[in-house]
């Protein structure tokens, strides 16, 4: 079955003392683009996370976010530095002093000088990591869901579009019959009218009528289009089913109905080839969204 490249999960854990929520979202991409929104805390996991994300998410355009809430609000609260900041603030009223300058908020001033306000933000430990990852996971199993259900949905349309080019080809097939006979006519006619029907060798004439024909035979690119269209259908529904495998399977049967069209020679023909065209492109253009 196959997966949209389109996704969206959240997941969340807690263990009494600290929640972690981890929310995915993803757009098409050749390859896995992640950008992950971290608090410093958990900076140093997000080597395992792009690790497993690698294994579980494959490819696509990926926003992760992370936040955490902590039961007890003040575990994780900056301290300020209250006798630092009254040598700042001292500092910087005796020289506003000095130089004679009024006015000026030192307090604010002192308050954003290094060292004054201090994070206690460490390493999360192990327990910790575990909420974590648990979360991750969560959040990974809807999201890969969500790309299942949106893969279903791609796949009923795409199956659609196959089937219409199929049911083109049957149409193709229901206008040819009397194709190669108008050709043959509207050259015995051309003749006739440019050097006169007693001055045509009809033995050289039927030699270079089979090898023009046989030049405008279809036969092969129709067996080989459908062929294309049945293996393009089962690989959709197989358990290995990629986008990049649909892509080269829809590169092929473009070939055949392009070979088709151009060697038609017939305005009804080339008409339905129009319409295969245009069930294609957007054949390819869902292929875009494919995992």
């Amino acid at each position: 079955m196959i997966k949209s490249m389109t996704g969206y999960g959240i997941g969340t854990q807690d263990n009494g003392a600290v929640k972690y929520t981890v929310e995915l979202k993803s757009l098409n991409s050749k390859f896995l683009e992640l950008n992950l929104r971290l608090p410093k805390a958990v900076s140093e996991k997000e080597f395992t996370l792009r690790t497993e994300s690698s294994k579980l998410i494959e490819r696509g355009k990926v926003n992760m976010t992370v936040s955490v809430e902590y039961v007890d609000q003040t575990a994780k609260a900056s301290t300020i530095n209250a006798k630092l900041l009254g040598q700042y603030y001292k500092q910087l009223k005796d020289i506003s002093q000095e130089l004679g300058e009024q006015g000026g908020n030192f307090f604010e001033m002192a308050l954003n000088m290094p060292e004054v306000v201090s994070s206690k933000e460490e390493a999360i430990d192990e327990a910790e990591g575990k909420v974590l990852m648990e979360a991750f996971y969560r959040a990974v199993d809807h999201f890969t869901q969500f790309r299942l259900d949106e893969g279903n949905t791609l796949k009923g349309d795409l199956e659609t579009r196959v089937n219409l080019i199929l049911s083109y080809l049957t149409e193709v097939e229901a206008v040819e019959g009397n194709r190669i006979p108008l050709i043959r006519e509207r050259i015995g006619h051309y003749l006739e009218e440019t050097v006169g029907k007693e001055k045509v060798d009809m033995n050289r004439f039927e030699q270079e009528i089979i090898f023009y024909i046989d030049k405008l035979d279809i036969t092969e690119e129709k067996v080989r289009l459908r062929s294309h269209c049945n293996y393009f259908i089962t690989a959709l529904n197989g358990k290995d089913s990629s986008g990049k495998k649909l892509g080269f399977i829809s590169q092929e049967m473009g070939r055949e109905i392009n070979t088709l069209g151009s060697k038609a020679n017939d305005a009804n023909i080339q008409q339905i080839v129009v319409r295969m065209k245009e069930e294609l492109e957007k054949v390819k253009e869902q292929l875009l969204n494919v995992l």
